[in-house]
């Protein structure tokens, strides 16, 4: 079937979904396939259960006219999300980088949510099935959308743009995250570059933060470009506290004052400055900008704030790369409190540098006297240090619950894989 009449099709049932345990009566069930599964099993499973069309791509699961094979159920889901992206005359904000992607891209909805009608990614659907369905949640009276893209090799970045189609672009950092897939801390920068290369192309716009030096090279040739930053950019401010919050002060660009947000860590100064960046641009009134950051609150165990008893416990555990776990570990550092803990997880896809980057975070836990230190899985097991150490996150559970601490500041941290919120289940 033609995309242009697949798309007629999603004109009448504009939901799109890829999963009989939450399917939606009305949709229209792409039948993806993986390592693991094959979604055409599915198909006649999720016509019973009151999908308008399954659409397949393997003839022996054809079952009735509402049924419909092509070539490629995944390149026909990303082919729909790019020509309803060119039936949409808005400002797309693409997101990517190392690290903080998901945090500014909440900050950003809510501050353009403010005045205007505003789409974005829910959830982690940023590879390459979820920003298509992303797209596709967009409803064609949307205003703006902000769509996230994460990344683990290079030329994926390229290719989400290639449906996705931002007409503006943020890149928050070049960290050490995915460096098995990129190939180092160079290849991330060319990798998440490619936001960049398609924004110069498009002659479009990009929010850059000044203060990083590789990203004012690495944005070298884009035509509009709003700087954020702490000095000599456009949209500047500073830290005034960051304990427990963070609370920055605007200093250039925006009349907006002192900025009390539920963000714990200065390392999230970049973050606001960005929303604030985005806001101005879009001519958010001020006020309304600084009420959405002030309210936005994180949650899935992205820098939570969380008090148990008389312990104040961040709980950051939805991801780990040695630039997020140093941040982290030196805010605790900074942090004016006594009793402090660290429980620690391994970091994941670091290939060939992964001992390095790991004793590379021991030495710096060396550097403060705490409490406690806690360090699960991976190579932290393959590494010799004065610590703590558990196979996985809960026998770390078990030993932290024993323990009863009072009166503590606790960071939980970890890659993914070592599911570090565990440590938290009673």
């Amino acid at each position: 079937m033609p995309i242009e009449e697949l798309y007629q099709l999603y004109l009448q049932h504009p939901l799109v979904q890829t999963d009989t345990r939450s399917l939606a009566s009305g949709c229209l069930f792409f039948a993806l396939k993986g390592d693991q599964f094959n979604g055409n099993q599915y198909a006649a499973q999720a016509l019973e259960q009151g999908a308008a069309y399954a659409i397949i791509d393997e003839p022996d699961y054809m079952t009735c006219e509402r049924t419909i094979l092509v070539p490629n159920v995944l390149k026909s889901l990303q082919a729909l999300a790019a020509h309803h992206r060119r039936q949409l005359t808005i400002p797309v904000l693409g997101i990517t980088g190392s690290n903080g992607k998901t945090t500014s891209k909440e900050l950003v909805h809510a501050v353009l949510s403010t005045t205007y009608k505003t789409a974005t990614t829910t959830g982690n659907l940023n590879n390459h099935i979820g920003i298509p369905l992303t797209l596709l949640r967009i409803p064609l009276d949307a205003e703006m959308a902000v769509v996230e893209m994460g990344a683990n090799h290079q030329q994926e970045i390229a290719g989400y743009c290639t449906y996705a189609a931002p007409s503006h672009g943020i890149i928050t950092n070049c960290g050490k995250a995915h460096l098995e897939g990129f190939g180092g801390v160079e290849g991330v920068r060319k990798g998440k570059g490619e936001l960049y290369d398609h924004l110069r192309n498009i002659q479009g716009t990009a929010f850059v933060m000044w203060d990083y030096d590789y990203l004012r090279q690495m944005s070298a040739g884009i035509p509009n470009i709003l700087t954020y930053g702490t000095q000599e950019a456009d949209i500047e401010g500073t830290i005034r506290q960051a304990q427990p919050f963070l609370e920055v002060e605007m200093t250039k660009g925006a009349l907006i004052g002192r900025i009390r947000t539920q963000l714990v860590g200065d390392y999230n100064l970049p973050n606001v400055l960005m929303a604030v960046a985005v806001g101005t641009h879009f001519q958010v009134a001020p006020e309304k900008i600084r009420q959405a950051i002030e309210s936005y609150t994180p949650s899935n165990s992205r820098s939570q704030l969380i008090t148990q008893g008389t312990n104040h416990i961040i709980l950051d555990a939805y991801n780990a790369n040695p630039s997020s776990m140093r941040l982290a570990i030196e805010n605790l550092m900074r942090l004016e409190a006594d009793n402090k803990i660290l429980m620690l997880g391994a970091m994941a896809e670091l290939g060939e540098d992964s001992l390095a980057e790991h004793q590379q975070i021991l030495e710096l836990i060396k550097q403060h006297p705490w409490k406690e230190v806690v360090l699960v899985g991976g190579d932290f097991l393959k590494l010799e240090h004065p610590y703590r150490g558990f196979s996985d996150s809960i026998a770390a559970r078990d030993w932290y619950h024993q323990q009863r601490f009072e009166h503590c500041h606790v960071l939980i941290k970890g890659s993914r894989s070592q599911r570090m919120e565990r440590l938290l289940e009673i």
